[in-house]
């Protein structure tokens, strides 16, 4: 029997990182959502946010001057 006082172990920056890309693509299951709230960290979601927007700022500007070129 599991003791309630464990608490889930702590979430990696790779999940971090899939939690962050699935909220800018608009979709996610609620038992996915609830796992990440049980195991990420606020910390580790900020960073994921700024990598994850950061990466996305570079694709449009990579694309926009790939297409303009």
């Amino acid at each position: 029997m599991k003791d309630k006082s464990d608490k889930p172990a702590k979430g990696t920056f790779i999940q971090a990182m899939k939690a962050v890309s699935w909220a800018f693509f608009g979709v996610r299951k609620h038992t996915d959502h609830d796992h990440d709230a049980a195991t990420l960290t606020m910390g580790q979601v900020i960073i994921a946010g700024i990598v994850g927007a950061a990466l996305f700022v570079v694709g449009v500007l990579l694309l926009v001057k790939f297409v303009t070129s």
